[in-house]
């Protein structure tokens, strides 16, 4: 079975908001995942449709859609699991499955305990 990552960020009219996005789906892909696709859910071109479509086209069977998001707000538990259905409806032999969003996992705590760090130290 060949599994791609499909992340989803909201989606910016600003290059540099999206580029977290790509930052995070190449770190991805250098360490070893072969299907890796960012797409936006509004805003941001590929959206999510290209972006699963994509996926597949590449040979995932399996498409495991990654909300890069903090919370499980509507964009993720409305709008992410709509999309999730159109392509499960789009492509019926793959399996497309939602991944819970970044918010509650233990490691946000140490993202955000280092940006505290990084602001407390004096500045030049």
């Amino acid at each position: 079975m060949t599994t791609a990552l499909l992340l989803i960020a909201h989606g910016s009219r600003q290059e540099e908001a999206n580029a977290d996005l790509l930052y995070v789906a190449a770190g991805l892909r250098t360490r070893g995942w072969p299907i890796v696709e960012a797409s936006f859910l509004e805003l941001a071109e590929p959206d999510i449709a290209a972006g699963g479509a994509r996926c597949v086209e590449r040979g995932a069977n399996k498409v495991i859609l990654v909300p890069y998001f903090l919370s499980a707000g509507v964009h993720v538990r409305r709008d992410l699991a709509e999309a999730q259905a159109k392509l499960a409806e789009r492509f019926p032999s793959v399996d497309f499955r939602l991944a819970e969003p970044l918010g509650q996992h233990p490691l946000i705590l140490e993202v955000v305990a280092e940006r505290v760090r990084e602001a407390s130290e004096p500045q030049a």
